[in-house]
């Protein structure tokens, strides 16, 4: 073991022991010219049966953290070895594991490991993005560190590998068994993204019961039959994070952390409570329609005068409500359509509650018919037939509003949604053909990629298509007349390509894809509105950042 107060390397002293493991002893040291305290990891070679796989896991793992870099994971700034051991200097994390804090205090409090559970699926989700994927295998309380600002740290990438694909030979049992999933035990499968959100979910499970699934009875039960209180939504994804057949478990950390963001969507109070609200929401918007509509047969005149009171609806609408009430008293104008798209995009964000706003129309709404009869009333169609200009601008509005707002699961859900909305304009406005060719390369991509035997060559014809179409989507500013929409639409050029440098990479060159950029970048210079100075600066900003990521590409 090193001494308290020797000197390691001639510059870091170590101060004192702050933790152990199976094979290894934690230190913390400090560089005291540079003023700064480290944690030293010391692995002595004397004792260890099999000293090569230990050497080789060490190795793997320093090499693993050099190459990484996220807020939640821990720095590797030096390794050293001698005769008799190998030092690791890294990050000192400052505070206590998660699994100190179960055997002091037991269960945890809900919203703090809904909190931590965020931070860690952005971990994993970081890890499994990297190129190759890197599985991390190891997720326990014992693996996190809770600093004092309340946030975690993820530590000790003993047993992270690197994805590689049919790889069968990692199947030996790596991991700690209760929170190990089912192919981590030889002979069970590959390990892969899932493998590390099984016991992410196990690791939450002990987090909010305080029941460890390392003790008897060995098993994850659903969580509120050890605390009622407990929200079922968050039931949920812990058990669909823990099932034992991979298939069954949410596929990728970006899915998780959906459902991680709105577990209180799907939890049953909340359910209930929308049924109750969306109940009074129909009874009152059926009563009013009603009223309107027994005006309009009874009384001419009074319909004449719901019909000139449809600008006053319109102009003090303060909810979606008023939106409907509006469009069923005069379904052909436009007015109160703009107004429910100005209320569902007012923060500049549409959620899931602002989607179902609006997909609303297209289901229909409720309206009492003469018989005093509740039904289904389309008035998109009605303004379809009789003001079809006003119903194309409308599509494209919403469609907008989906692609550029929506707050979707995936970039091929934004376009999905947002698709729907598209093809029901393609003939009047060219780019929102274009945008619905997109959506169909997104999707076959997914497909594709998703496939168990990937078809790489059909996949990168589609990123050969998409690519085509982010040109045809400059290229197609020039019908778009308002300035905002320009910016959204070169904002999603560059996001588009952000997010798929390497792939497009495989089907253009670098000169290309800058060239692109670059295009829009001297085009956003000439916006001198000064509203908009700093929306220009924000996209600016986002182009040159991946600039700089295709420049460094390889």
């Amino acid at each position: 073991m090193l001494e308290i107060g020797s000197l390691v390397d001639g510059k870091y002293k170590i101060l004192n022991k702050v933790g152990h493991g199976g094979m290894s002893v934690v230190y913390l040291a400090m560089n005291e010219k540079a003023n700064k305290q480290w944690a030293i990891k010391e692995v002595r070679k004397d004792g260890t049966v099999d000293m090569e796989t230990v050497k080789q896991n060490l190795v793997a793992e320093t090499d693993m953290l050099k190459k990484l870099s996220h807020p939640n994971l821990p720095s590797i700034v030096d390794v050293i070895e001698d005769d008799e051991r190998f030092l690791i200097v890294m990050d000192y994390i400052q505070g206590n594991s998660l699994n100190s804090a179960l055997e002091e205090y037991g269960a945890q409090p809900q919203e703090d490991v809904i909190k931590w559970a965020k931070q860690l699926c952005d971990v994993l989700g970081y890890l499994h993005t990297r190129k190759p994927p890197i599985i991390y295998r190891d997720m326990k309380p014992a693996n996190v560190m809770l600093k004092p600002d309340g946030n975690v740290t993820l530590i000790d990438f003993g047993t992270a590998r690197e994805f590689k694909e049919k790889n069968l030979a990692d199947t030996r049992c790596l991991g700690t068994v209760g929170y190990a999933a089912p192919e981590q035990f030889g002979g069970m499968g590959q390990t892969d993204a899932r493998t590390d959100i099984y016991c992410l979910g196990a690791t939450l499970y002990h987090l909010v019961t305080g029941k460890n699934p390392c003790e008897p009875p060995y098993e994850i039960k659903p969580i509120r039959e050890i605390n009622s209180s407990l929200s079922s939504g968050f039931e949920r994804i812990i058990l669909k994070c823990t099932q034992k057949n991979p298939e069954d478990r949410y596929q990728s950390a970006a899915e998780l952390m959906y459902d991680l963001e709105h577990y209180e969507e799907i939890d049953d109070e909340y359910r209930k409570k929308l049924k109750k609200r969306l109940f009074a929401f129909a009874a009152t918007l059926t009563v009013a329609v009603g009223l309107f509509a027994g005006s309009f047969v009874t009384n001419a005149k009074a319909a004449q005068k719901l019909r000139d009171n449809y600008d006053n609806i319109v102009l003090n609408a303060v909810d979606y409500k008023d939106c409907y009430t509006a469009i069923m008293t005069s379904p052909e104008r436009e007015e109160a359509y703009k107004k429910l798209n100005e209320l569902v995009i007012d923060d500049f964000n549409m959620d899931a509650e602002e989607g179902r706003a609006v997909l609303k129309l297209k289901t229909g709404l409720d309206k009492v018919s003469k018989g005093g009869y509740s039904e289904r009333f389309d008035a998109l169609s009605v303004l379809k037939e009789n003001n079809p200009e006003a119903y194309q601008d409308i599509s494209y509005l919403f469609g907008e509003s989906y692609l550029f707002y929506y707050t979707a699961e995936s970039e091929k859900d934004r376009y999905d949604y947002a698709s729907k909305w598209f093809a029901e304009c393609k003939d009047k406005y060219k780019i929102a053909s274009i945008y619905c060719d997109m959506a169909e390369c997104l999707n076959l991509i997914s497909q594709y990629n998703g496939a168990k035997i990937k078809q790489t060559e059909k996949m990168y014809e589609e990123y050969g298509i998409l690519w085509e179409k982010l040109k045809a989507l400059k290229d197609s500013e020039s019908e778009v007349e308002s300035v905002d929409s320009k910016l959204l639409i070169w904002g999603e050029i560059n996001k588009v390509i952000n997010t798929k440098v390497v792939q497009m990479l495989e089907v253009t060159d670098k000169e290309s894809l800058t060239g692109l950029l670059q295009g829009i970048y001297d085009s956003s210079k000439e916006i001198t509105k000064s509203v908009l100075i700093d929306d220009v600066k924000k996209l600016q900003s986002e182009i040159e950042l991946t600039l700089d990521k295709i420049g460094t590409a390889k």
